[in-house]
């Protein structure tokens, strides 16, 4: 049950990259609470002071929250109201917050939502990818081995997938982005979302990965990172050496359970003779298929 007669936590979403987008409501929110939870308290000190906005912080962030949220929830049971910020957009979406909403949400206090940036929808949004259904999957893992192990999984996904990506590491991602997706599939890189040098990169992840690996300025700045999804119609039947139908099926099975997906599909396309590009859409779609019946 809500405690009506004590605090409230507000989460607070902050501008991506522009100050402009701090909306009104956020601003008397901010100005209006006992105690602004910040992400790192200088950052957001920036913020405060831009809009002349005094009200005292706490730091708040992934290594001591579980520690704050008992100080927070104690401010609330005094009836003082608290906002949770992040460094940038929204509290909790891939930024510290999630562990002080559960623990607020668990002791009954009232959580209100004052939304506005976020790098992942704004992205999805300009990205000109299907939107009406989308996953969003944050941070892939820093180390290769893991990052591709993350994509591997994701490579039979039907809705466009939206990724948070370290400028450092875009290349590499997209190197190993090919070899899950396959150089066709369509995708977006969106750099610096609402700054000065947003730019948004359109087309196949090969023309990406060879954009990357030329611009400099590619990897420059924030990175959100946006895939087209699986195709979900079944590609045609093969037309295999033999000339019945089923014969790509037959080899692409025993192939994917051996070997990770695109290797699979070279090695049966060479067997069956048939394009790469119709065996790897073969593959995916062979592949979904078993997913979504185990």
């Amino acid at each position: 049950m809500t405690n009506l007669a004590a605090g409230r936590l507000y989460v607070v979403a902050t501008p991506i990259g522009n100050l402009g987008d701090l909306s009104p409501r956020a601003r008397a929110v901010l100005s209006d609470v006992a105690l602004v939870a910040a992400e790192d308290t200088r950052h957001t000190g920036v913020l405060l002071k831009h809009f002349d906005i005094r009200t005292p912080q706490l730091s708040l962030h992934d290594h001591n929250e579980l520690k704050r949220a008992p100080e927070v929830i104690e401010k609330l049971r005094h009836g003082a109201s608290v906002a949770l910020v992040s460094d940038a957009g929204t509290p909790a979406i891939s930024d510290p917050g999630f562990e002080l909403v559960r623990a607020v949400a668990a002791a009954g206090f009232e959580i209100i939502a004052i939304p506005g940036p976020c790098a992942a929808i704004a992205a999805l949004s300009i990205g000109a990818l299907p939107t009406d259904r989308f996953c969003f999957d944050g941070f892939l893992p820093a180390r290769g081995a893991a990052r591709r192990r993350r994509l591997q999984s994701l490579a039979t996904e039907a809705r466009t997938i939206v990724l948070y990506e370290a400028p450092h590491r875009v290349c590499e991602t997209l190197e190993d982005c090919v070899e899950a997706f396959g150089e066709e599939r369509g995708a977006v890189v969106a750099r610096e979302i609402t700054k000065l040098h947003e730019t948004i990169y359109r087309g196949s992840l090969r023309e990406l990965l060879t954009r990357a690996r030329s611009d400099p300025d590619f990897a420059r700045g924030e990175i959100v990172l946006t895939l087209a999804g699986a195709p979900q119609t079944p590609p045609d039947e093969d037309r295999g050496a033999d000339g019945h139908g089923g014969t790509l099926d037959r080899v692409l099975k025993a192939l994917l359970a051996e070997l990770p997906l695109k290797q699979a599909a070279r090695l049966a396309a060479r067997i069956t003779e048939v394009r790469d590009n119709e065996a790897y859409k073969r593959a995916l779609y062979l592949k979904q298929e078993s997913a979504s019946h185990s």
